[in-house]
């Protein structure tokens, strides 16, 4: 059966990545430890702004250099061996993420498998318990380097290291400049991000 419906699947299921490759539906859904979660309906223009100004300063600063930069829709599998697709039970979609090793890359253009070295969520009201729980522990677990968490209506951006297989908040920054803990000697000036 072609699924063309989120209404079609059982909520309380576990799927696969395969199974996710199958689906011909338009509502937009993350699986995290197999279990659907759906994604937002299209972000407000404010979201949009910030995802904007983060992609394009990342963009501008790793030209020339071996990693790059995604933004939603980009699947990331997460998962600390590669797998078959049947095998694999996270996607994700992170607004931006950072991915310095090319072997993450899926030859297929498929998105990434395995942890980003950075992953930036940009809360909206729908999903900032998701990206303060279920994906703050996701990301701690598979070894994402960096987590950064921006607010767009309160102009924060909350940035999480991983030290010794645990999250520690280096800093809630509201002013000044973001270093970016991946790279020696970058940050990003908290206006710029929210600059409309």
């Amino acid at each position: 059966m072609i699924i063309t419906s989120i209404n079609q699947l059982d909520m309380n299921a576990t799927y696969s990545y395969a199974d996710y490759l199958t689906w011909r539906i338009d509502e937009y859904v993350e699986l995290i430890k197999g279990k659907i979660f759906k994604m937002t309906p299209a972000p407000l223009n404010l979201h949009q702004d910030v995802s904007g100004n983060l992609f394009n300063v990342f963009k501008n600063y790793l030209k020339g250099t071996k990693c790059k930069v995604y933004s939603a829709l980009f699947d990331v599998r997460l998962l600390k061996e590669i797998k078959e697709d049947k095998d694999v039970f996270t996607v994700v979609q992170p607004d931006i993420c950072i991915i310095c090793d090319s072997n993450k890359l899926d030859p297929k253009g498929r998105g990434s498998i395995g942890a980003p070295d950075l992953i930036i969520e940009i809360l909206s009201k729908s999903t900032s318990k998701k990206d303060y729980n279920d994906k703050y522990n996701l990301y701690e677990e598979t070894g994402v380097r960096e987590y950064w968490i921006v607010s767009p209506s309160e102009k924060f951006v909350s940035v999480y290291d991983l030290i010794n297989d645990k999250y520690e908040l280096r800093n809630h920054y509201e002013e000044g400049s973001v270093p970016v803990g991946i790279f020696e000697n970058f940050e990003i000036a908290v206006e710029d991000i929210f600059a409309e």
